[in-house]
């Protein structure tokens, strides 16, 4: 008889560390239209515990906690975007959130960012080319990407799946 596997369903939600939850929310209900559902006051004066819906049953978390450390870009996170700086960080770091969005609304997406005074990248075609990327759209782009970050530097792209994966994209 198989071993009983474990079933998994999505990600429930990734909790991250914000400086300011006040900022933190303003940003990611105003700037990305994401609704909060779920606000947690911590015991004994620990902090806040803040939950946005980001779709899918998912949900995108927020710790603040008065005396956390300070922000470590370039070991905890990236010290800069990809297209603009080094995109390595820690073993164990949480690298960047790719939230998912349809790749008929990435560019007006972007646009919205901009307009919205997010300083973001360009549209990225991600293909499997020497450097990863293609200046143009072909049929070998397989995602589509914007990026930028959060008021506390979180690396944040928008990422639209362009075509299926398959077993050809595995090597």
């Amino acid at each position: 008889m198989p071993e009983p596997q474990i079933t998994m369903q999505g990600v429930s939600h990734l909790a991250l560390v914000c400086s300011d939850m006040a900022r933190t929310v303003d940003f990611y209900a105003n700037v990305l239209g994401l609704k909060l559902i779920k606000t947690v006051e911590l015991p004994v004066g620990m902090g806040q515990h803040f939950f946005f819906d980001i779709g899918n049953g998912d949900a995108l978390a927020f710790f603040w906690f008065p005396d956390a450390p300070p922000a470590a870009p370039g070991i905890a996170a990236p010290a800069a975007r990809p297209d603009n700086g080094d995109l390595t960080s820690a073993v164990g770091s949480m690298n960047h959130i790719a939230l998912q969005v349809s790749p008929d609304e990435i560019d007006d997406y972007r646009q919205l960012l901009v307009d919205r005074g997010v300083d973001c990248s360009e549209v990225v075609n991600h293909d499997d080319s020497e450097w990863t990327v293609s200046e143009e759209m072909h049929p070998g782009v397989y995602v589509r990407s914007v990026y930028f970050h959060d008021p506390d530097g979180i690396l944040l792209e928008l990422a639209a799946w362009t075509r299926d994966l398959d077993g050809s994209d595995v090597a």
